[in-house]
């Protein structure tokens, strides 16, 4: 097996997790930007779509870990606003949302890892 057809995988995988970003942010986030209670509460939107990623991350991540972050954010100054509100989030989600995100994250990171990995594999040893 070379690392081309790894790469292929890859981007097939990340071409899966493409679709299900867009099913996570029609069937969640769309209606979290909805909900007058967390329409503030998803964090910083940098570009068009941003706090789809950042719903997915706070829902996939643990949650000693996204505290620790929030704590940062608000030592560093950023206040807040900046990080997604983890509380409002979980109250406001379903079980069915939660997996959806962690699937959905999950084999986005996994397969942009894989890329960038099997991409300068094959540049800079050029096995191929």
């Amino acid at each position: 097996m070379s690392f081309s057809t790894l790469l292929g995988g890859a981007v097939a995988v990340a071409f899966f997790s493409a679709i299900l970003f867009v099913i996570f942010g029609q069937v969640t986030v769309r209606k979290l930007r909805k909900n007058p209670a967390t329409k503030h509460a998803l964090g910083v939107e940098f570009a068009s779509g941003w706090d789809i990623f950042n719903v997915a991350e706070a829902l996939t991540l643990p949650k000693a870990f996204m505290r620790k972050m929030k704590r940062n954010a608000i030592s560093m100054g950023l206040g807040p606003g900046f990080e997604v509100d983890l509380e409002i989030l979980y109250k406001h989600t379903t079980v069915f949302d939660r997996v959806l995100a962690r699937i959905f994250y999950t084999l986005f990171t996994l397969s942009g890892f894989a890329i960038i990995i099997s991409t300068m594999v094959i540049f800079f040893w050029d096995l191929d």
